[in-house]
């Protein structure tokens, strides 16, 4: 039996339900993985009755831009025109976002010295979608799922979903603001969307405050571009950028951003150039390591090079040979001749390279790096899955240190967000988790780090908290997560002026972090505590642009904006707050807060009461 149902403007969607699985044409029809965006006019009905002719050229003349000009620049395909919108489809996320931003912009251009009451606005919505195809139309539910993200656009406005934000990198790509989970008509589960712009012209991350030694000279190791079409082989890229960012993060003379920052960089050689507003401008030489690689059986052949940003010159380069078991295994020399010869040409100084180990299969790598993006992201349900994820890993790798000090993570994140009582029972696991990942690599800075949030969170032992980071930052000066980690610290004593400069430092060494939100967030709470309350409110600002639904973030920002004597807009974020977080009060802050009986932890208590968050 076949039945169809006409959306709003045209949008006709067409699905099968057959009586037989095995005559069903879904079994047989191509299916694709690809991002399907649907655009169509404001209140195009109004603009008809106005003036008909002159509605029908306009939107004539935006098809043909879009169908002659901009789907091949973006490797884009018209699906199906939808009257007064366009159905289309682009294979990379991207493009598709490329398009949206040009298609706003030519709407934009057409209103120019028109009446308000003649502009032509238009609404986009995109998403990942899975479908299939005959050779009429595309059909399947994630179509219609399309269509209807589409209608909560706004005027002017683009919105995706999170399958799809997840492949756009904030300040980057897009300014993204979270929407959170929307209900739609037909759609029987909410669906998480965004909101994105283009992104602006300031850098991604503010520098202010990091140590200037620190951030001179500054190294990004931009994941290799593979050479192949064979799949599987594009994670050896980020493999080999790990291992070598491992490597050089010994040597106290270069500063290298974080791999998960460096993640978001693949394929971006040519946009370079535009990369430096993330590095201190004051920094006396910015280098890039950049790279494509070709695979051939077992066979890889990486050609390397060191450019100085500031100049343009190649400062290094090198083609190098390597096998895929090698490499996989952490046995290549492909890395201890990067390490080597790259840092020699930025510091000109030997460093001995220490590598942290990847997981064996490209499979394992994936599947981990998956699992850091989740832990992070809003949604519970997405949350409490990286838990089952984190704990496959290990089972399978019981030898690798980092699935072990992420899942340690997740079980302090589980507490602090409220999803499980700081009992013994978890407690223990994390220590347990920390140790066993410390047994595997002694060496682990990540997991010295997490065995410190672990004591400052769960036990309050903050002196062993602070040796643990010191251990951490000790072994790799250039951890992210233990600046960021310590800069808490510092808050929980009233050392403000440390915590922010510690807060800072993380910042710059994380311009890109898929967690990006919990930087700032953390950051944020360290500015509170050294009086930077413009600051504090920036950061939260920030970070609930990326993820509008942390309570954390939510009690920084009321605790700001009291301080600063703006009560309505602190009892605005106070409401936000108790809509999250119902059961939250006063009392339970400082029950839950290991700096409980500092002095700043009394003030902030004050302006929550203030603020109107109940006793």
């Amino acid at each position: 039996m076949i039945s169809s149902y006409k959306m709003r403007r045209k949008f006709l969607i067409v699905t099968f339900r057959m009586t037989s699985p095995t005559a069903d044409p879904l079994f047989t029809m191509p299916r694709h993985t690809k991002v399907l965006m649907v655009m169509d006019v404001v209140e195009s009905v109004r603009l008809m009755e106005q003036d008909e002719d002159d509605f029908i050229r306009r939107w004539q003349d935006l098809v043909t831009q879009a169908e002659h000009r901009l789907l091949p620049l973006g490797g884009g395909r018209l699906v199906k025109s939808l009257g007064d919108g366009l159905m289309l489809e682009f294979a990379d996320p991207l493009e598709c976002l490329k398009t949206a931003f040009a298609l706003q912009d030519l709407a934009r251009q057409d209103n120019q010295n028109r009446p308000g009451e003649q502009h032509m606005y238009l609404r986009v919505g995109a998403h990942l979608a899975e479908f299939v195809v005959d050779r009429h139309d595309i059909y399947g539910p994630d179509v219609n799922l399309t269509a209807r993200v589409t209608t909560l656009a706004g005027p002017g406005e683009i919105v995706v979903t999170a399958e799809l934000r997840d492949h756009l990198t904030a300040g980057l790509d897009a300014d993204i603001e979270d929407l959170g989970d929307c209900h739609l008509k037909h759609v029987n589960e909410p669906v998480h969307v965004y909101r994105v712009g283009p992104a602006g012209h300031a850098p991604v991350a503010s520098l202010a405050g990091a140590a200037a030694e620190v951030l001179r000279p500054t190294l990004i190791v931009v994941p290799f571009t593979a050479r192949t079409a064979e799949p599987g082989n594009e994670v050896l890229g980020e493999i080999l950028a790990e291992e070598i960012i491992a490597g050089l993060s010994q040597c106290a003379q270069i500063s290298v951003l974080s791999r998960l920052s460096t993640t978001a960089l693949r394929h971006r050689q040519s946009e370079l150039p535009q990369l430096r507003g993330l590095i201190d401008a004051g920094s006396s030489a910015s280098y890039a390591l950049t790279g494509a690689y070709r695979v051939l059986g077992d066979h890889v052949s990486l050609m390397v090079e060191l450019a100085d940003l500031r100049s343009g010159h190649v400062a290094w380069a090198a083609s190098l040979k390597s096998t895929v078991p090698a490499i996989l295994a952490g046995e290549d020399e492909i890395t201890s001749q990067v390490v080597s010869q790259a840092s020699t040409a930025v510091a000109r100084v030997e460093t001995e390279r220490t590598t942290s180990k990847p997981l064996p299969t490209l499979q394992s790598a994936t599947l981990q790096m998956s699992s850091i993006t989740l832990m992070h992201r809003a949604s519970r349900n997405e949350f409490q899955r990286v838990h089952d994820m984190l704990e496959h890993l290990i089972e399978r790798h019981p030898r690798i240190a980092a699935p072990r000090a992420w899942l340690a993570k997740w079980h302090v994140l589980q507490v602090t967000r409220g999803l499980a009582p700081s009992d013994e029972r978890t407690t223990r696991r994390a220590l347990e988790l920390t140790r066993r990942a410390l047994d595997a690599d002694p060496n682990c800075s990540l997991a010295m780090a997490v065995e410190g949030f672990v004591k400052c969170h769960l036990t309050k032992d903050l002196d062993g908290a602070s040796a643990c980071y010191a251990r951490a930052l000790q072994c790799n000066p250039n951890d992210s997560l233990a600046w960021l980690f310590s800069g808490v610290l510092h808050a929980f004593r009233d050392a403000g002026a440390a915590a922010l400069e510690s807060s800072e430092r993380a910042l710059a060494l994380s311009p890109l972090d898929p967690m990006l939100y919990f930087y700032q967030s953390l950051a944020a709470s360290a500015a509170l505590t050294a009086g930077r309350n413009a600051r504090a409110v920036e950061l939260a600002t920030h970070s609930l642009r990326a993820n509008a639904s942390h309570p954390s973030t939510l009690r920084v920002l009321t605790i700001a904006q009291t301080l600063q004597g703006d009560l309505q807009a602190a009892g605005q974020s106070a409401d936000r707050l108790l809509k999250l977080e119902p059961a939250f009060s006063v009392g339970g802050f400082l029950k839950r807060s290991p700096g409980a009986r500092s002095a700043s932890a009394q003030t902030f208590a004050d302006a929550l009461r203030r603020a109107g968050v109940p006793e």
